[in-house]
């Protein structure tokens, strides 16, 4: 199959050894990743791999050859749900799941192309439909366990209680139909930056990588510090150039934040005000810290410090030094990885 391209979707292919295994099976001619946390268990691998911030089905609506999606969802049915919300959004699908040795050939897609990759794998292949109604101004996410974080580009909005979650965009807002307890602080993060077109909105639910990261070298010491203010999705974009490490606001960016930053070596700033939602295994490159506010919200002290403090700076160490004297008595250090 030496023109196929796997596109990966998410870290746990990577992490569980699938596309090691397909890449021998298969041999693609390409491999590309699509999502961030994908991205930084690719670069954990070792694996060849061409990494891209990405949805899986842009990344495969661009393609024009042979090609499939590997996926290993959650559970067998949350990685079949995935696999159809990408098929209604291609004219045909074919999706590799390894969460139950799956290959599903959704709607229109090449059915000699899916056999010889069921055949090849020892997977059990499946002919399958997707559904396309959607409503207006209405998401459905899907494959949730009851308990565990549901999230809209980036941002954890609150629990699931049932397997499905019904978000409804109204009157410059979003409400919660059903199958959520909210997180108010969440909508409040979500909604400053405008509200999300629902039906193109990046959703999800579970934890965003179930394995702790792998360390890496240190970065530079000295450069630019990159202000992440709770959206850890979009971090890739801003690490170019010279930076020595990352100012991140909120507890479920800095978790995140962490985790990605420690394979690249670069240490965080986090602040936080105790509202983590283990989303993720944690991680900290030498050198990060971690205060958590003494009264008052994260969101607050962590602009402040953006906005007074030069995000230029010679020396990572003097600058955490610094900034921690400038908020003495407003928070209080829970994570310190300097040198002694």
């Amino acid at each position: 199959m030496a023109d196929l391209v796997m596109v990966v979707h998410g870290p746990e292919a990577f992490d569980a050894g699938d596309v090691e295994r397909l890449n021998g099976l298969l041999s693609p001619r390409q491999v590309l990743v699509a999502g961030i946390m994908a991205r930084t268990a690719a670069e954990e691998s070792g694996l060849p791999a061409t990494c891209t911030d990405e949805r899986p089905s842009v990344v495969l609506g661009a393609l024009s050859g042979p090609a499939c999606m590997v996926n290993r969802g959650k559970t067998p049915e949350s990685g079949r749900i995935f696999g159809e919300l990408v098929a209604g959004r291609l004219a045909g699908l074919i999706h590799v799941e390894c969460s139950d040795s799956t290959v599903y050939c959704w709607d229109n897609a090449d059915e000699r192309l899916a056999a010889a990759i069921a055949e090849r794998t020892g997977y059990a292949l499946v002919h399958a439909t997707s559904t396309r109604t959607r409503r207006e101004g209405v998401r459905e996410i899907r494959g949730c366990i009851p308990g565990e974080a549901v999230f809209v580009n980036g941002i954890v909005i609150g629990t699931a209680t049932e397997e499905t979650v019904v978000l409804a965009s109204e009157d410059g807002t979003i409400r919660v139909v059903s199958g959520l307890d909210p997180k108010p602080h969440g909508f409040e993060k979500l909604l400053r930056a405008g509200l999300p077109d629902l039906q193109t909105a990046w959703c999800k639910s579970g934890p965003v990588r179930r394995r702790a990261p792998g360390p890496g070298e240190r970065a530079p010491r000295s450069g630019r510090v990159v202000v992440i203010d709770h959206c850890g999705h979009t971090l890739y974009r801003e690490l170019e150039g010279e930076v020595c490490g990352v100012l991140s606001i909120g507890d479920d960016t800095t978790a995140v934040c962490g985790h990605i930053c420690s394979h690249a070596g670069i240490p965080i700033f986090g602040v936080v005000d105790g509202d983590a939602d283990a989303i993720i295994e944690p991680g900290y490159a030498q050198g990060s810290v971690v205060v958590e506010v003494v009264s008052g919200r994260d969101d607050d002290i962590g602009r402040e410090i953006a906005a007074a403090r030069s995000l230029q700076a010679t020396c990572w160490e003097d600058w955490v030094e610094e900034t921690l004297r400038a908020l003495a008595g407003r928070v209080r250090v829970v994570l310190d990885l300097r040198e002694e």
